[in-house]
């Protein structure tokens, strides 16, 4: 696991240096911090590869990046793991390729000498990379088949610059600081900027299962993989389930080697429990597992993580969140480089920087809910088309319950997510998704909006965006849901909070269920094997059902939160107000100050909970004080 980046200026007096290319590099350290290189040639155009090395696989100099072919007309730097590299190395070898490391990067830059840009396809990892081709004067870049490594890129004055994180791209000095409006509308909505957008106007998130090449001062971008969700098998719940088995373990095995130290994320779900159960009947010796919980009982899963420890004979640790965990909130606004307000980023933080006191790689859950259909919202979706479906008069019934229910600002109360449920029903599905998922409905943007911000921005972008994946023609609506999840969420938020922590304590994440093979198989399993007369995950439950303890697997969802609304009324009041109801806030131009200060008082005097509201404006003041002001 690395960081990369890189430029290519062809403009005859060059715009980008040397120096801006070496402070590119640095500041990617913590992804890297074993090793550094790099490649510069002038020419007709102006050449910089860098990178930035964690050792994991091949530990010897021969790895060392940025790397060549045979005669060093191709180079590469790579960020990430190719699970199938061994297979494919006598495969190069039979085709007259001498490969004289053991490194999976060498593997690549020859599949991309044998077969250009479909190199990606015989992939089988996570992975973002960039191979300059000398012979053509050409830059390929590309990304895996999830997203689970990130890339940006910036084109501007005939250069080209790219990089694994948003602060090493502003070192190349070529990046303008120009916001992205619609950008801030995004992220309101969905609590993340969602590929390609970034904060900045003019660069970029290459998206997820694509490569880039940049020729000629075009850029080309193009699609080398989706998850197809038409194509249906014909297979017994049973087979169903040992299938789904044999690719897990499959999956779990591949990631399993690593020439240092690896463990296991274990939060007592479903997920992470599957895999620590895998890992335990594949590995030597005894699984090391981290977890993470706080004071606050209703959002601690400590004993169910505990109890699968105990089960699979782990070298267990544990790591309690409190309220001054907030104090790396400076450290996490710098490293995820655009506002994000995904909060469960500060346990995640934690729980990573724990784990790399013990090892370098750590395995994680990540993607089960999105294959076999996880979320709470997957059912409420179903209930909904029924009811709009019925009667008018049920309906009209129904909808009145609504009124009657008292409001909580208790995260987990059941009475407050049923009026949640209930207020968003008879929403069209676009926008009933967006109410569920997202943090800034639209009618509450309209009213947070100032004028002059309002007309910068299309308010029915994020519905747009979403409308992409969510649409029923032909599918159904689960296996809508489940590729609207995998192509939006998934990428642009789960996986971005769990690179950036992880990386930022220079540890690898490796997520079996990520397995292109696995997700492959997933989305041609019929709907209702995924949810089943209202069991979520059911052939995944079927399939480990003589691994995990019944208790963890029929137990509710929990989900990754944090107290933060709480702490809003206690320790971290003053933060808050201090932050946005300050001058530089009130001035930005976006939001309507008087709206700000409701929201505040509504939610410190317990009228109404606006945690995720205002955990997202608090975040995205705080990344406007770290890189514009």
């Amino acid at each position: 696991m690395c960081g990369i980046c890189g430029f290519i200026d062809q403009n005859k007096n060059p715009l980008v240096d040397d120096a801006g290319l070496r402070r590119m590099c640095l500041s990617l350290k913590h992804r890297g911090p074993d090793d550094e290189g790099f490649y510069l040639k002038n020419g007709l155009s102006h050449i910089g590869l860098a990178h930035r090395r964690l050792s994991i696989i091949d530990l010897s100099p021969l790895a060392h990046q940025p790397m060549a072919n045979e005669n060093g007309t191709v180079w590469i730097v790579f960020n990430g793991e190719i699970y199938n590299y061994n297979e494919l190395r006598p495969e190069l070898e039979k085709k007259g390729h001498a490969l004289k490391s053991h490194s999976d990067t060498e593997v690549v830059i020859h599949l991309y000498e044998q077969y250009g840009e479909d190199c990606v396809k015989h992939l089988r990892g996570m992975f973002a990379f960039a191979i300059w081709d000398e012979r053509n004067g050409s830059l390929l870049l590309a990304r895996d088949r999830v997203g689970k490594k990130p890339l940006f890129y910036h084109c501007r004055s005939g250069v080209f610059t790219f990089s694994s994180e948003l602060c090493s791209l502003l070192e190349s000095g070529m990046v303008k600081k120009n916001i992205n409006p619609s950008a801030i509308d995004h992220y309101l909505a969905f609590g993340y900027i969602p590929a390609p957008l970034t904060i900045y106007r003019d660069v970029f998130k290459l998206p997820p299962a694509h490569t880039l090449l940049f020729k000629d001062r075009i850029v080309s971008l193009k699609q080398y993989w989706e998850l197809d969700y038409l194509r249906k098998i014909k297979i017994s719940e049973q087979d169903a389930a040992s299938e789904v088995m044999r690719l897990l373990k499959e999956a779990v095995k591949i990631r399993l080697y690593s020439d240092v130290p690896l463990g296991a994320f274990l939060s007592g779900g479903i997920d992470s429990s599957t895999i620590v159960g895998l890992m335990s009947q594949l590995s030597d010796i005894k699984v090391k597992t981290f977890s993470i919980g706080f004071a606050e009982k209703k959002y601690n899963e400590l004993d169910y993580a505990r109890r699968i420890a105990r089960r699979f004979n782990t070298d267990h640790h544990e790591f309690i969140v409190k309220p001054n965990a907030l104090e790396i909130l400076p450290l996490l606004v710098e490293r995820y480089g655009e506002p994000y307000a995904e909060s469960s980023c500060i346990p995640t933080y934690y729980v990573a920087q724990e784990t790399r006191r013990y090892v370098t790689v750590a395995l994680n859950g990540d993607g089960g809910d999105e294959l076999f259909a996880g979320y709470e919202r997957y059912q409420a979706m179903v209930i909904a088309e029924m009811f709009q479906k019925m009667p008018a008069i049920f309906r009209k019934a129904i909808k009145g319950v609504s009124g009657v229910l008292p409001d909580s600002v208790d995260q987990k109360n059941k009475l407050r997510r049923l009026k949640r449920f209930i207020d968003a029903i008879d929403l069209p599905l676009q926008a009933r998704y967006l109410r569920w998922v997202g943090i800034f409905d639209t009618p509450l943007r309209v009213k947070l909006y100032t004028e002059e911000f309002s007309q910068k921005i299309s308010l029915d972008g994020p519905l747009k965006l979403i409308g992409k994946f969510l649409d029923k023609s032909g599918l159904n609506l689960i296996d809508s849901l489940l590729r609207t999840d995998t192509n939006v969420y998934l990428p642009d938020d789960l996986l971005v909070k769990v690179d950036i922590a992880s990386m930022a304590n220079s540890l690898e994440g490796r997520s079996p269920f990520l397995d292109h093979k696995l997700m492959e198989f997933a989305a041609s399993l019929p709907a209702d094997y995924k949810l089943k007369n209202s069991v979520k995950k059911y052939i995944l439950k079927k399939a480990i059902k003589d691994l995990i303890p019944p208790e963890n697997i029929h137990r509710s969802k929990m989900g990754f939160g944090v107290p933060v609304g709480e702490w809003f009324r206690g320790d971290l009041k003053g933060l808050l107000c201090e932050t946005l109801f300050s001058k530089e806030c009130m001035r930005r131009g976006y939001f309507k100050p008087d709206v700000i200060r409701e929201m505040v008082e509504s939610h410190l005097s317990r009228q109404r909970d606006y945690t995720f509201c205002l955990w997202s404006l608090l975040m995205l003041e705080l990344w406007h004080r770290r890189f514009i002001d």
